[in-house]
């Protein structure tokens, strides 16, 4: 069993389903599903780590609000200690709306809220020092820790001999690589989807996407590429690996669940289609169900779900 520290965005998403089209202004328009759940790269990659066995630290911010207190308690519930977790009067906690069309496509408005007011100075050596992983997902949705910040960390990572692993997400603002080049050369592992990846590294083949990035010292970087499987590759090696074929729900934590999936294969030492495999079953069982976590299983369930699927 291992043990990962995920740091990073903590939010309360609100997910209806489905919406097709936007009401105009001043008008309604019904819906038959309407949820809260907790999500957020770090809740959502922690839980799943949690239910696939492995030992979970979980650190982020989030407002003294009712909506934090309902992060907190949810955490309580998936069995995860919340002291990584710090609270501020300054900022909202996080919030999603996530628009959920009938294909399980989503689209979302986002208040970034506390967790722009992360700092390196929140996370105290006791979250990572006796990790095996940290994992900070989330990035360029954290302009207070973005950037300077990360890097001041994962020095503090590096040095403690702890693997590093990084999870992106889209950037608005458009900056892209002057955010995250200063600590590509800090990571040990980077995920990523087609779309993000190929933003920051400018190469849309996927061997050099990935070369890219693998030409800053990183050991293993994993594409995500949804419908499409996903690319795997190291300096030796290369791999393409299909996806499972899934009525699609509601694709919210996909990705998430996929990096999951992916740290559990790399912390037990599986080959690249092995944990590529396990990352993709993850993410495939994830969007059978509404909410980011709800459709994936313990570990001997997602080996099962591969066997009935292969």
């Amino acid at each position: 069993m291992a043990k990962v520290t995920c740091i990073g965005i903590l939010v309360a998403d609100l997910l209806g389903r489905p919406i097709n089209r936007i009401p105009e202004r001043g008008k309604l328009v019904l819906i038959p599903q309407m949820e809260l759940h907790v999500g957020g790269g770090a809740n959502n990659t922690g839980v799943v780590l949690k239910k696939l066995g492995e030992e979970v630290v979980m650190v982020g911010k989030v407002g003294q609000d009712g909506l934090g207190e309902f992060i907190i308690n949810s955490l309580r519930k998936e069995g995860i200690d919340p002291k990584g977790i710090t609270t501020t009067r300054e900022y909202p906690t996080s919030a999603t709306m996530v628009l959920v069309d009938e294909q399980g496509e989503r689209s979302f408005i986002h208040c970034a809220g506390a967790n722009q007011s992360l700092r390196n100075a929140d996370i105290q050596d006791e979250f990572f020092l006796d990790s095996d992983i940290v994992h900070i997902t989330g990035t360029f949705l954290m302009p207070g820790f973005d950037g300077p910040e990360t890097t001041a960390l994962l020095k503090r990572v590096k040095d403690a001999g702890v693997t590093t692993s990084i999870d992106t997400y889209w950037d608005d603002s458009g900056q892209w690589l002057n955010v995250i080049e200063p600590y590509l050369p800090l990571l040990d592992i980077f995920i990523s989807n087609r779309d993000e990846s190929t933003r920051i590294s400018g190469h849309q083949n996927m061997v050099d996407n990935a070369k890219f990035f693998l030409d800053y010292g990183i050991q293993i970087v994993a594409i995500k590429m949804g419908e499409e499987g996903s690319f795997i590759m190291t300096q030796n090696e290369k791999i393409l690996v299909p996806p499972f074929q899934v009525k699609a729900v509601d694709g919210t934590g996909a990705g998430d669940a996929f990096a999951a999936g992916f740290l559990v294969g790399y912390s037990k030492k599986w080959d690249l289609y092995e944990t590529g495999r396990f990352a993709n079953a993850c993410g495939a069982m994830c969007v059978q169900a509404m909410g980011a976590t709800d459709g994936v299983g313990n570990f001997d369930e997602v080996i099962d779900f591969i066997r009935k699927h292969s």
